[in-house]
């Protein structure tokens, strides 16, 4: 399985983080920290991405694409920040 950073999120979570995904940030509900999704460590398969904290490898965003929806879990996330610039 091949590992990436938070980059690889920025198309599939256009949609629910606003125009640059990356740039939002989001704080860990395991260790507190507050990184930009860019930062994160992405892990991806045929099925989906999952995005784990680099502090704790804590899981913070799922994404799956199943047909017509794309599925989108923050279970980890304590809160989101994003900015309009």
């Amino acid at each position: 399985m091949p590992i990436v950073d938070g980059n690889a999120l920025a198309g599939p979570l256009a949609s629910v983080l606003g125009a640059d995904a990356t740039l939002a940030v989001l704080r860990c509900a395991g260790c507190g920290t507050a990184d930009p999704l860019a930062l994160t460590r992405v892990y991806r398969t045929p099925m989906g991405s999952v995005a784990r904290c680099r502090g704790c490898d804590t899981v913070l965003v799922t994404v799956v694409d199943a047909g017509d929806r794309r599925w989108v879990g923050l279970p980890g996330t304590r809160a989101v920040a994003t900015s309009d610039t």
